[in-house]
């Protein structure tokens, strides 16, 4: 084992036995909502993943270790210190473990770390991809590279409303990762069910998703699956009004030169402003909808 891991004593005996285990980002602790509200939302994931049959394992780095499977009071600190606590891509993990320091893990390191700790299946909210105007910004989110690489499915609504989704499936059919739509032939766009894209496939049970995940690994292909799961229906917010939102973010945050790793939680936390508050409420619903099929499709993957 990495001797920069530290696994939780619930996760620990969980891979041990053979009981399915599910990843969690900590990103969306420190610099998605405020405190109280993103503890609540954390432990309400937990529980959800619990309910369907999976222990969770929510992933950050706290002192300078890598955490799989975080306690209570550990998540408290994570919301509480907010976004004093750095944003953690795979370029930062050595530099902050070095300096036993705190980092909230992103789509990338949750990645890493879970396979680190041999969990195989992570559920997020959306991925990071291709920025509009990369083409001259080369703005591109290390998820993308994560997922070409790093073998562990991960379970979202799709990539970001934020990011140029064409470009998204252009560069992750390069890479070779499939795409697959939990019942659905179209791409999810993260706070609406519809973006107008393909996907790579269709499957419509979690036995299809972790039967193909194991293929996969049998077949000793190297990187992830991207498996995206729509929004409900009663969550899903108008594509015209949060399409407007996003152009008004994007604006704005050119206009104060936000670029990096900055980018998104600046359209995220504007976006939310934009619409009220609705675009926050849409992204916790699609977290737990992703939570409970990603514990479903671990405990089949178990099973197998």
């Amino acid at each position: 084992m990495n001797k920069y891991l530290d696994i939780s004593p619930e996760v620990s005996e969980a891979l041990a036995s053979g009981k399915p285990a599910v990843a969690l980002e900590s990103t969306i602790i420190s610099h998605g909502m405020p405190y109280p509200q993103n503890v609540e939302t954390a432990l309400h994931v937990e529980s959800i993943i619990r309910e369907n049959g999976a222990v969770p394992a929510t992933i950050a780095i706290i002192g300078g270790r890598l955490k799989a499977g975080l306690s209570r009071d550990e998540i408290e600190h994570l919301g509480k210190a907010g976004y004093s606590v750095p944003k953690a891509s795979r370029r930062d993990l050595p530099i902050l473990a070095a300096k036993g320091s705190d980092g909230a893990t992103t789509v990338t390191t949750t990645m890493m770390i879970a396979h680190m700790a041999g969990i195989k299946v992570f559920a997020t909210g959306g991925i990071g991809g291709v920025h509009r105007g990369a083409e001259t910004t080369m703005d591109i989110s290390a998820d993308l590279e994560e997922l070409a690489q790093t073998p562990v499915m991960v379970i979202c609504a799709g990539a970001k409303s934020i990011l140029d989704l064409g470009l998204t499936l252009e560069y992750l059919e390069t890479k070779g990762v499939p795409v697959i739509g939990y019942g659905t032939e179209e791409l999810p766009a993260f706070y609406t069910r519809r973006s107008g894209f393909g996907v790579d496939y269709r499957l419509d049970t979690p036995e299809e998703l972790a039967r193909a995940f194991s293929v996969q690994r049998e077949l000793g292909i190297k990187g992830g699956m991207l498996v995206t799961n729509p929004i409900p229906e009663e969550y899903s917010m108008d594509k015209a009004v949060i399409d407007a939102a996003i152009e008004k973010a994007l604006a704005e945050a050119a206009e104060k030169g936000v670029h990096g790793k900055e980018t998104t939680p600046f359209l995220l936390a504007k976006i939310k402003d934009i619409t009220g508050g609705d675009s926050l409420a849409s992204n916790i619903k699609l977290v737990y909808n992703n939570a409970a099929l990603a514990a479903k499709t671990a405990a089949a993957l178990a099973a197998m």
